[in-house]
């Protein structure tokens, strides 16, 4: 049985790890008393005893415990959940889906990063592009992303359901000085030179999220219809082995809620062309997967991915993560 320990386990985030964590056979997660939640030394002497910890901690509190982890020598795996090591050196990035090889690194890796809900979506149908060569690393793009108020955490939380109704909270663009702290993470691992112009929306909606990012036919390097562009991710996510998983899809390859037959691959799976003409937001909320589609025309092209903020966009991944270490630490 394996160790786990969440730092900050009360938390939004924390509070899903928990709860696709408990009950498993194979995983014995360690509790802090309430008096010492914040005690780092408590905290450090969990971290100790575990084989992998889960850090679902404000970025500064996450530093903070790193570091005293570093100083004190401890060899635990960590899971960073906050945004603080995302671009860090030292540390690998949470999502398997970029390569074989990023599934490799993440598989032997003591510091694990976990992707940004809003960053997940982006990555997902930017980085095979630019990798194939299909989009330029100047490519300037644009990203539009929907979210549910459940990524603000707690406060957040109650600040919108106390709100229903309120007009003013129905649909609010935030981030308008194009400093959202995902923006460095969306440029480093999608392969992108400079930042995207990043348009966030926060919904009045609990769970759920969608990032689409328009492309002109022209933006191309190259000529590249719709159908094109389809085939270059399906082969992309096509080449990646199925993650370890607690609720995979079923056999028939068909997503609840879906008629759509997807090609089951890690997290994320690819929808056949027109497949929907509205897209909810919420409507993979409560799981840990990740639809794309490639909508429009040859001329006008629009990469979606649907997933849930709080489960491919954070705490699904952070399990994902988990798994794919344990599969390591099992041999």
């Amino acid at each position: 049985m394996h160790k786990v320990y969440i730092d900050g386990s009360v938390g939004t985030t924390g509070l899903q790890i928990v709860e696709r964590l408990a009950g498993r056979a194979d995983i014995q997660l360690l509790d802090i008393a309430e008096e010492y939640r914040k005690d780092i030394n408590a905290r450090l002497e969990k971290i100790n005893q575990a084989d992998v910890a889960i850090l679902c901690l404000p970025d500064e509190a996450s530093r903070e415990i790193v570091a005293a982890v570093d100083a004190a020598g401890i060899d635990t795996t960590i899971i960073d959940a906050s945004s603080a090591h995302r671009t860090a050196d030292g540390w690998v990035y949470g999502m398997p889906e970029l390569s074989p090889e990023q599934r490799e690194s993440i598989r032997t890796a003591k510091r694990i990063t976990n992707p940004g809900c809003h960053a997940s979506g982006f990555i997902a149908v930017v980085a095979p592009l630019v990798k194939s060569g299909v989009l330029s690393p100047d490519f300037p793009a644009v990203c539009f992303s929907l979210t549910g108020y459940s990524g603000g955490g707690k406060g957040m939380i109650a600040e919108y359901e106390s709100n229903k109704g309120n007009p003013d909270y129905a649909m609010r663009q935030y981030a308008l000085g194009q400093s959202h702290k995902h923006l460095p993470e969306m440029t480093k691992w999608s392969g992108l030179t400079k930042a995207p112009v990043f348009c966030p929306v926060i919904g009045d909606f609990e769970m759920g999220m969608i990032t689409s990012v328009p492309i002109h036919g022209g933006q191309f390097e190259g000529t590249h219809t719709r159908a094109d562009i389809h085939g270059i991710l399906t082969e992309h996510y096509n080449q990646l082995p199925p993650s370890l998983r607690d609720t995979p899809l079923g056999e028939e390859g068909n997503h609840p809620g879906t008629s759509c037959h997807l090609a089951l691959q890690g997290n994320i799976h690819l929808l056949p062309l027109d497949s929907d003409n509205i897209i909810a937001a919420n409507a993979l909320a409560g799981q840990d997967d990740m639809l794309i589609s490639v909508d429009g025309n040859d001329e006008r092209i629009v990469l979606t991915a649907r997933f849930d903020n709080l489960g491919k966009g954070a705490s699904g991944a952070a399990v994902q993560c988990l798994g794919i270490v344990l599969g390591s630490l099992e041999g």
